[in-house]
């Protein structure tokens, strides 16, 4: 699925490669004192066509952008679980030093005489 869309993608790509070729061959034309009308209405076709298979796939790919972006981890990706179960080993490691600094003061505490 993620190779299809890629692939979509590298398509637009080459289509506004396309786009830019067109309007660069309708810019030269007009630039001569003489148009080739035949030529102009075949390269405004092609870049129209070309512009709206762009529009329409990048459309298309916005729209599953929305569907699969709820705010929450991909499904593929274990980021979310290894950062909180870090986070955890963190809190873990930080009570073992608090509980051993209170153990010690525990230890002076009742080493000390009575009085």
């Amino acid at each position: 699925m993620a190779n299809e869309r890629l692939r979509a993608l590298e398509d637009v790509e080459k289509e506004i490669a396309m786009i830019l070729q067109c309007a660069g061959n309708i810019v030269l034309e007009l630039s001569k004192d003489k148009h080739n009308a035949s030529l102009l209405d075949r390269q405004l076709v092609q870049f129209q066509s070309s512009v709206n298979r762009v529009e329409n796939e990048l459309s298309g790919q916005i729209r599953y952008l929305t569907q699969v972006a709820t705010g929450q981890p991909h499904e593929g990706s274990t980021y979310s679980a290894r950062k909180d179960c870090q986070m955890a080993l963190n809190r873990a490691e930080y009570a073992k030093v608090k509980l051993g600094e209170l153990g010690r003061t525990c230890e002076v505490m009742l080493e000390q005489p009575q009085t």
